[in-house]
């Protein structure tokens, strides 16, 4: 991936993918990529989110980087409603007041997306990101310790990357009452 320090060369990384449940922060779907951005991974991790759960989520949300009118037609192709900003919003940037009326047909999907995000349904529904995906990235990288890989190539990060998921998923159900582990001893 290019580096952030100097954009002429590259380091070893890799982009961590998760989606999350909005009920209980179990994670349902983690991938690991070598893309330098998220711009291709909405359409792969909706499948993979079907794939593991059996069915499409109602709502999808997802942060600014995965912004392109590929990834929200192929989100919505699954019925999937999906929000996400065409672009990062700066710290203390006020949003702009909501049109009024229907959406008008010749807007380009960024400024769809806008509109949407500016009704007072789609700032509330969005604003739940921040309590659904953003404290589970929190808990694995400051409660647990998890600030870089231990192995390296894509096969063994991506294995790697699966397990902390899963040991997160197992504490969030342990936490929550609902894990009763089984034993059987002699």
């Amino acid at each position: 991936m290019p580096s952030p320090a100097d954009k002429k060369s590259f380091m070893q990384a890799y982009n961590c993918q998760a989606a999350v449940d909005g009920k209980a922060q179990i994670i349902v779907a983690a991938d690991v990529t070598q893309e330098a951005n998220d711009k291709k991974q909405a359409v792969p991790m909706m499948a993979q989110v079907m794939w593991n759960t059996g069915a499409a989520p109602k709502k999808a949300l997802l942060d600014a980087g995965y912004f392109s009118a590929d990834n929200i037609a192929g989100v919505e192709k699954s019925g999937t409603e999906i929000l996400m900003p065409p672009r990062r919003q700066k710290h203390g940037e006020k949003a702009e007041a909501p049109g009024r009326g229907r959406i008008p047909a010749y807007f380009s999907a960024a400024d769809r997306m806008k509109r949407k995000l500016r009704t007072k349904r789609g700032r509330e529904a969005y604003a739940l990101r921040k309590e659904i995906a953003e404290p589970v990235f929190g808990q694995i990288k400051q409660g647990r310790g998890f600030r870089q890989f231990l192995l390296r190539g894509v096969a063994k990060v991506k294995g790697e990357w699966s397990l902390v998921c899963t040991t997160h998923n197992i504490l969030k159900l342990w936490k929550s009452g609902r894990f009763t582990p089984a034993f059987a001893g002699s």
